[in-house]
């Protein structure tokens, strides 16, 4: 461990590529190089490869293999998903309803749809950061056409109620949407299990490459298409497809689905014998999120009068993140913790150590280490 290569606990901001997902994308740089459009020798084998992944990706969310469309990401798939399906349905209704805490992949989205008219109703959380699913139902209207809520939150990891609430919007003719970002690869996810009809996959947070997703839509669904261009991929994406990270991100959904039960249960027993290790040694510390309902990575830990950002500068043998990483590099109170009603001066002090699939068992005993010793050094010299 040194300064080039600290411990990695920051799996929740991006994963590293799992080496049996960057030998399946071999032949992709080596001799697959046709366009999946093409007819010819070249174009078939690419066009192979294609829906070989998209069948596994389908098998691991248990999805029809036609309603998996690729894209390059997370924020792509939540844009096409909430722009698509309310533009679709804009003669229906203009309502959606979402919750305070979600992506910006998924707010900024539905800001840009009340300036074209729309209507957006953002659900409260609790303390644990869980929207109560009687109040996100009582929130549906006669003109409301779509409900977007996260399966798991990127920050403090908390499980939404996604089956509950989809279930009674459904009953009402009213879509629903789920952005599962952080929750594929990690704990289970059945679109046709949680009565969905569009979910968010980001491969860069299952091991796959950065800049390839999918949207799954559920066939029938109402959308339209927000690129515009050739024909592919239903012709809701348009442009040619990205074989090379789109066949990573179907081996990277074959590896989870055989791998997950095992995999839980390990990252919640490094996951917990962390949080076990700095709570004994500051039982002042607050833990972020759902007691038990939350990823099994996934720890938000607040240390209250500790700032984050000197924190994380004092152990720089530990890669972590301060509030959400993926959109920010600059320590401040998240939208998501103040929605939770986290006073300012606790929130300020919160780290986010995310496990994941390379995370060792010595690492953890070493992380708590250098962790604990941070924490005092920064309340030493503030």
């Amino acid at each position: 461990m040194d300064d080039r290569h600290p411990i990695y606990l920051d799996y929740n901001a991006t994963t590293p590529i799992d080496p049996r997902v960057a030998e399946a994308m071999r032949p992709c740089w080596e001799s697959v190089f046709g366009n999946p459009s093409s007819s010819h020798a070249y174009g078939r084998e690419a066009k192979r490869m294609l829906e070989e992944a998209r069948s596994r990706l389908a098998a691991l969310l248990n999805a029809q293999s036609d309603e998996i469309i690729f894209t390059s990401g997370g924020t792509e798939s939540n844009n096409m998903a909430l722009c698509g399906v309310a533009r679709a349905l804009a003669s229906r209704g203009r309502h959606i309803v979402t919750s305070r805490i979600e992506h910006p992949a998924v707010l900024e989205p539905c800001l840009a749809l009340m300036e074209e008219g729309f209507d957006v109703t953002f659900v409260r959380v609790d303390q644990y950061g869980m929207v109560d699913p009687e109040e996100m139902i009582a929130a549906l209207r006669r003109d409301t056409i779509l409900v977007s809520l996260m399966h798991s939150n990127n920050e403090v990891g908390t499980l939404q109620p996604v089956k509950e609430i989809a279930e009674a919007a459904r009953a009402r003719g009213i879509l629903v949407h789920s952005d599962a970002a952080q929750s594929v690869g990690k704990v289970p996810v059945d679109v046709s299990d949680l009565g969905l009809d569009l979910l968010t996959v980001a491969g860069h947070k299952l091991y796959a490459p950065k800049g390839v997703g999918a949207l799954y839509v559920r066939r029938g669904t109402p959308i339209q298409r927000i690129l515009h261009g050739a024909g592919q991929e239903r012709g809701l994406r348009p442009g040619t497809e990205n074989v090379l990270e789109i066949v990573g991100l179907g081996m990277a959904a074959a590896v989870a689905m055989e791998e997950l039960p095992e995999e839980m249960a390990r990252m919640q027993t490094l996951r917990d014998r962390l949080q076990d290790r700095l709570l004994a040694a500051f039982p002042e510390a607050r833990v972020n999120g759902h007691p038990y309902r939350r990823l099994p990575n996934t720890l938000s830990l607040s240390f209250p009068g500790t700032p984050a950002d000197a924190l994380l500068q004092a152990m720089p043998e530990v890669a972590a993140s301060a509030g959400a990483a993926c959109h920010s590099d600059q320590v401040r109170v998240s939208h998501v913790l103040e929605a939770m009603g986290v006073p300012m001066d606790t929130a300020k002090g919160t780290v986010r150590l995310s496990v994941g699939r390379f995370t060792r068992d010595d690492e953890i005993e070493a992380a708590a280490s250098t962790i604990e010793k941070a924490v005092q050094k920064v309340r030493e010299h503030p």
